[in-house]
């Protein structure tokens, strides 16, 4: 398996050479969203790291140059930015997930694998259908989070929800969302003792 890894810190660059040499993975490493994106077409990677904040063409424009030549391959987004807002752009644009900085070593891998995985799963499927729904939800990602909720029977929070199935809570928050706009999901105000209530989602059954 190979990454591409796109980030202009030269030392995350080097640490995240040296993660996935250590599960076994090949990759290859960019300076820049430019660079990024040559090298893309060169490798064909099985999964790409991309840098929010870069010079000159940052994150968000290289996923969209990304996602404009392939709409498969997994992009996971490396931020110290948390908000929901930056998330549901990088989401629109085809992103796949996100993994904070600083980066941690069990954490980026098990966000691979489980990407790999959906890919994977994806590739079989791919005469099914489009790979999106609608702009920035795709239809691997949508399903993993339905099919948690539909077989737990208890109201789940976001952050349950994203330790269980392995995405950063942003992604989880984003796709909950539409599910509820669909009527998929029901959403539930737990009222606790102390501190503000609490949302939780449960899958909505007739």
């Amino acid at each position: 398996m190979n990454i591409l890894i796109i980030d202009d810190d030269h030392s995350l660059r080097y640490m995240l050479k040296e993660i996935c040499k250590y599960a076994g993975w090949d990759s290859i490493a960019a300076e820049n969203g430019y660079q990024g994106v040559e090298l893309f077409k060169e490798v064909k990677p099985d999964l790409v790291l991309v840098d929010y904040h870069m010079p000159e063409m940052d994150g968000l424009q290289t996923v969209k140059m990304l996602r404009k030549m392939d709409t498969v391959t997994p992009l996971i987004v490396l931020t110290v930015d948390e908000r929901q807002e930056i998330a549901d752009e990088f989401l629109k644009e085809g992103a796949s997930d996100f993994a904070l900085k600083p980066v941690k070593a069990p954490d980026i891998i098990a966000r691979i694998q489980l990407h790999i995985r959906l890919a994977n799963i994806q590739d079989v499927q791919k005469n099914e259908g489009d790979v999106f729904t609608e702009k920035g939800i795709s239809k691997k990602t949508l399903t993993l989070i339905a099919d948690y909720l539909e077989t737990n029977s208890q109201p789940c929070s976001v952050d349950d929800i994203s330790k269980e199935v392995g995405l950063a809570y942003p992604t989880v928050y984003r796709y909950l969302m539409h599910l509820l706009e669909v009527g998929k999901v029901k959403q539930i105000v737990s009222h606790q003792r102390i501190g503000r209530p609490k949302n939780l989602y449960k899958w909505y059954t007739k």
